[in-house]
């Protein structure tokens, strides 16, 4: 039977934001005695007046409590009540040292100033124009959001996204849910496909309306693209969605046929290629499509525009060289030379240790003396900081070359507004995906030189694509490929023994007995909880008091996999544990946040200018305005608690995540339980992040699994073709793949 209680929340017990549990004590008039209450209670704060329905019951463990199956929300009256309210947390820009001197001001009429008269709040102490603005937004925000998350609470949305929600449609939230829940998997960053579905199902959407089956296809080409792939052939798409909705496939063929008439994506037909050998048809995400066909069309038009020489003769520019550098370059290095002074477009490859950075200085060298205007880009902030110091030359990120437009939502610097540059050089091209390279390529000059410099034997980029590779294969664009390992290279056992994996070959291991210090180490160890603790003894001890580096700064922990003992995951939780115990933390999505954690962005930030990939420091957590602040190389960069889904600590991160980043030392687990991800093209970009120090712990067998898998999964793109297609190449439908914060 149904009963009502009502009361003030004294205090909250525990609160789940991930199902919305939450155990609070609630004050009765009269009732000398505080009652525990449970249940799905989204957004309560202490100091709020509730009205309950539900059943008392008696828990084995925790005795009498009452379990609320529904309820509503009052703004408390009493002084106090109002002072808890405030001081909760709940209203950005109110903490509990503001919420106390807001009472002392205006007592009992506290909350009815905030409401009608918030310019009053001035008179308050600590309060000025900024923090009034937030102030106001938040309450206003509050106000109205209370209606939606109690909605969004009985169709299991967490109370971080509820808030997303509300931020992203406002008042119109509800009617937004319940017309189209899918819209939230496309239009808000931590709201997928899955959860949408739920809420759909929950709402009374039909397992096999169209809505849904359209909603499941762009789904599965999202996830293929977070793969890798840029493209899924339409056999494969159908068998991957036909799984995933358990949908009939007819229904599904003309979900494809819609979404292909309303442009959402692209149908191609092609005659074999990379991947099979008869006719076949491609579905592509509209912006990928794009971005593949235009990157090709614009490479091969630079291709197509005479060369223009800068008049350099070979005596002078081995004079201009030695001077400049004070070295002699190779060989290799002056045929690389010489091919990049003379082609519209080269590519610069080879494997750490080889003089990519040598020549890299020479072509600058040559080009500033001629007077050209040469610019250097990188795809990581990292990396471009590194370019920057070895060349004593400005070099930016692609992003920050482009110049993102806030208003547009789109990169400045395009086919229109082009890059003021004779000499464009893209250092870790490896790393930039087809649907960056195409916004640089179209940015770039038809006068200019592009200058591609990476190593092709790396992973591919994180993002949809295998650029370099599939250039490389084309044939199209010539390529300066080094192998000749300088002496002073030789005498590291990284750089060494990075070259000997790339070929297959077992590492040359140093004799753990003697006493000199070596730069490359194998530890043999079967347990991963051994593999576990070594690492955190590698990290806290050993190598910072042998090596003298520090373990947030230096140290880096690389893992294949996300999941498991040694898996990033695990692996951040006990190496925060160890080296930050800072008491000063929120929980937020699952992760628990402390002031000085390493954390790394996960998605594509454009307002912010972050990026995936890009790590940074926790330098402040501000309950009051319920923010934090994440420095990247000394940049602060704030985040509303809401936001931090786009933040996962970064003690640990995976290979992929670290492409383009150097590291004083790097330690990688190498076990059979990585078995599936064990390549060797993991290996080695793993080993070639590191300057000082690399450790492998693990078993040999696994390191062995690893070298011998040199056919790492193909993905599905169609540049190289493109690139050897003599015919013309053009976008069908919308042609302009539009900016996204992609993972």
């Amino acid at each position: 039977m149904s009963e009502t209680l009502e009361g003030h929340v004294e205090r909250i017990v525990y609160a789940s934001e991930h199902n919305h549990y939450a155990v609070a004590k609630l004050k009765i008039t009269g009732n000398p005695e505080l009652v525990t209450i449970v249940g799905e209670l989204v957004g309560i704060a202490p100091g709020q007046e509730l009205k309950l329905s539900g059943a008392w019951e008696t828990h084995p463990k925790y005795g009498h409590q009452f379990r609320a199956t529904g309820y509503s929300v009052r703004l408390p009256a009493q002084i106090q009540g109002i002072q808890k309210y405030l001081g909760s947390g709940l209203i950005r820009g109110i903490g509990p040292a503001m919420a106390q001197r807001l009472v002392d001001r205006f007592g009992e009429k506290t909350l009815r100033v905030i409401e009608r008269s918030p310019k009053k709040l001035l008179q308050v102490k600590g309060i000025g124009k900024k923090r009034l603005e937030v102030i106001r937004e938040a309450w206003e925000a509050q106000r109205d959001i209370r209606d939606v998350m109690i909605f969004l609470q009985g169709h299991d949305v967490s109370t971080g996204y509820s808030a997303k929600i509300f931020k992203q449609y406002g008042q119109d939230a509800i009617r937004v849910v319940q017309e189209n829940p899918y819209r939230l998997a496309t239009d808000i960053f931590g709201i997928g496909f899955l959860i949408a579905d739920g809420i759909a199902e929950k709402i009374g959407i039909a397992r096999d309306a169209m809505i849904r089956a359209e909603a499941g296809i762009l789904h599965v080409l999202n996830k293929v693209s977070d793969e890798g792939h840029v493209f899924l052939l339409h056999d494969q798409l159908l068998d991957r969605a036909e799984a995933l909705l358990e949908i009939d496939r007819t229904r599904l063929e003309t979900a494809v046929r819609n979404l292909a008439s309303s442009g959402d994506i692209v149908l191609e037909e092609f005659q074999g290629g990379d991947h099979l050998s008869r006719r076949t048809t491609s579905v592509y995400l509209r912006t990928y499509y794009a971005a593949e066909v235009g990157l090709a069309s614009r490479l091969k038009a630079l291709l197509s525009v005479p060369f223009q020489e800068i008049g350099q003769d070979v005596g002078r520019m081995e004079k201009l060289v030695q001077r400049k550098l004070a070295v002699i370059l190779s060989k290799e290095q002056w045929v690389g030379l010489k091919t990049a002074l003379s082609r519209k477009v080269s590519i610069i490859t080879g494997g750490p240790g080889t003089g990519k950075t040598t020549l890299v200085k020479a072509i600058l060298a040559v080009f500033e003396a001629a007077g050209k205007r040469v610019m250097l880009c990188a795809p990581t902030g990292r990396a471009a900081k590194r370019l920057s110091e070895v060349t004593g030359h400005e070099a930016k990120t692609i992003h920050r070359l482009l110049v993102y437009n806030f208003k547009s939502g789109g990169f400045q610097k395009n086919e229109t507004d082009p890059l003021d540059a004779d000499v464009v050089i893209v250092d870790e091209a490896s790393m930039v995906d087809a649907f960056l390279m195409y916004h640089l390529v179209k940015a770039i000059p038809m006068t200019a030189v592009l200058i591609m410099v990476g190593d092709v034997d790396q992973l591919p980029s994180v993002g949809p694509g295998n650029v370099l590779r599939d250039l490389i294969d084309s044939k199209r664009v010539p390529v300066i490929l080094l192998k000749k390992i300088f002496r002073q290279a030789r005498e590291s056992l990284i750089i060494v023994n990075a070259h000997r994996m790339n070929q297959g070959l077992s590492p040359t291991i140093p004799d753990s007995n003697r006493d000199s210090v070596e730069d490359f180490y194998f530890i043999q160890q079967e347990d991963p909880k051994k593999v576990l603790s070594t690492i955190l003894d590698l990290c806290c001890d050993r190598i910072p008091s042998r090596f003298k580096l520090d373990p947030l700064s230096d140290i880096q922990v690389l893992s294949p996999m996300h999941k498991g003992t040694i898996g990033t995951t695990n692996l951040n939780r006990v190496l925060q544990q160890a080296l930050n115990p800072s008491k000063d933390m929120i929980e937020r999505m699952g992760y628990h946040f402390r002031r000085g954690d390493k954390v790394m962005q996960i998605r594509n930030n454009y307002p912010k200018n972050v990026f995936n990939g890009d790590i940074g420091t926790i330098s402040r957590i501000d309950r009051d305005v319920q923010e934090v602040t994440v420095k990247y190389d000394g940049r602060p960069v704030d985040y509303e608690f809401s936001e931090l889904d786009e933040l996962v600590l970064a003690y640990a991160v995976s290979v992929h995540k670290s492409q383009g980043s150097e590291y004083g030392a790097v330690i990688l687990p190498v076990m059979t339980q990585h078995f599936v991800l064990l390549q060797r093209n993991l290996i080695y970009t793993g080993v070639t992040r590191a300057k000082e120090l690399v450790v492998l712990i693990g078993t040999k067998q696994a390191l062995a699994i690893a070298l011998r898998n040199d056919r790492p999964q193909k993905r599905m793109t169609r540049l190289r073709n493109r690139m050897q297609d003599n015919g013309e190449c053009g976008v069908r439908g919308k042609e302009e793949p539009e900016i996204q914060n992609r993972k």
